[in-house]
């Protein structure tokens, strides 16, 4: 099937490799699955998925509706704040919520008496390298840092939330910033029912030590007997999605490049805002192009990569890693065309489930 350029493909068979691999996880380890929706939201997959994991969390009213409409088993709620206005409808949606605060707790804890609450907690570690992803950086806002603070509310709480990894694909640290959490909370997770460890765990890459994973995860549930939740969003779909664009021009200015009917600014942004090269395969050849988006906006470059021939008008490139924090971002600047959504099915054949028009494009303002 050709389809018109651009457009995200979401490979099944692809995505099915890291589920496997999820599955694996919960159960030799007893950890629950729950799919981070703010990296990964394209429900039309979500049917597929919700066969190897336990259900979504989320960051905002939004997400968690759509969790629950969308994907069903457990809904966890959380929010760095919640609004007055919003709070009853996402309980109405959420199996468990988890305050970013204590003053968030005490502000509506009496909406929420009837689901299970928790807190989030800032252990003051991380494994990011990046300032701006780093949830541990000087004056964070993301959870309370104080365990006796902690301490005095646990009997209105039944659990926790710790995020604290970012890109971590490093077993040995992971296992050493748990061993810092059990130290440093040890005895407020003695007395929870729950901890989630959220996302940012890379488990689901290449050569990760799965069964040291796996028994970690088992030895610090028994320990304090708790159920332990992952959080997994890239690890859930990393490598499973392209974005398919098309040249449209060619130039040389002390390079050659290559503009493509696409854009970071407006369909890959996470590579804009840490400033990313996009990854091209299997990018080996003797002629280099910087590949360029149609947008106005100068540093609009995908990167520069290496094909066996050279590039002529119409030519396909397909952009890798394109579901992680990609979908969720996408955006209509310049009024570029937003990419179609498809799938490749598992026998190989491609459904296109959503296609954008102008109308989408205004509807978006008024």
């Amino acid at each position: 099937m050709t389809l018109q350029t651009p457009y995200y493909l979401i490979d099944k068979a692809s995505l099915l490799r890291n589920m496997e691999k999820i599955a694996r996880v919960r159960e030799k380890s007893g950890a629950k699955a729950l799919l981070a929706l703010k990296c990964f939201a394209t429900w039309s997959v979500f049917d597929f998925m919700r066969q190897y994991m336990d259900g979504t969390t989320s960051s905002s009213l939004y997400e968690v509706r759509l969790g629950h409409e969308r994907f069903g088993g457990e809904t966890h709620a959380y929010s760095v704040a919640y609004a007055d206005y919003e709070i009853d409808e996402v309980v109405s949606h959420a199996d468990k919520i988890i305050f970013n605060t204590i003053g968030q707790m005490e502000r509506f804890e009496d909406r929420a008496g009837n689901i299970a609450r928790g807190l989030r907690l800032n252990p003051g570690i991380s494994s990011s390298s990046f300032d701006l992803a780093d949830p541990a950086r000087p004056f964070s806002r993301l959870g309370e840092w104080d365990a006796g603070k902690v301490e005095k509310v646990m009997d209105r709480i039944s659990g926790f939330m710790i995020h604290n990894n970012c890109e971590n694909s490093d077993f040995s640290l992971f296992d050493r910033m748990l061993s810092q959490i059990e130290e440093k909370f040890g005895s407020l997770l003695g007395r929870a029912q729950w901890v989630s460890l959220g996302g940012g765990i890379h488990f689901t890459g290449d050569d990760y030590p799965l069964d040291a994973f796996c028994e970690r995860l088992k030895a610090f549930a028994d320990r304090f007997g708790i159920q332990v939740y992952l959080e997994p969003g890239e690890a859930s779909i990393t490598r499973s999605t392209t974005l398919e664009v098309s040249v449209l021009d060619t130039l040389f200015n002390g390079k050659q490049l290559a503009i493509v009917d696409s854009s970071i600014e407006a369909h890959m942004l996470d590579l804009l805002i840490y400033r990313e090269s996009a990854r091209v395969a299997p990018n080996e050849g003797p002629h280099r192009y910087m590949v360029c988006g149609k947008s106005c906006l100068a540093g609009d470059i995908f990167g520069e990569f290496d094909f066996p021939a050279e590039l002529k008008i119409g030519d396909r490139i397909s952009i890798q890693d394109a579901a992680g924090y990609t979908m969720v971002k996408k955006n209509w600047f310049n009024g570029v065309k937003m990419p179609a959504i498809a799938i490749r099915e598992l026998d190989g054949s491609i459904n296109v489930v959503r296609e954008f028009s102008f109308a989408d494009y205004e509807q978006s303002l008024s």
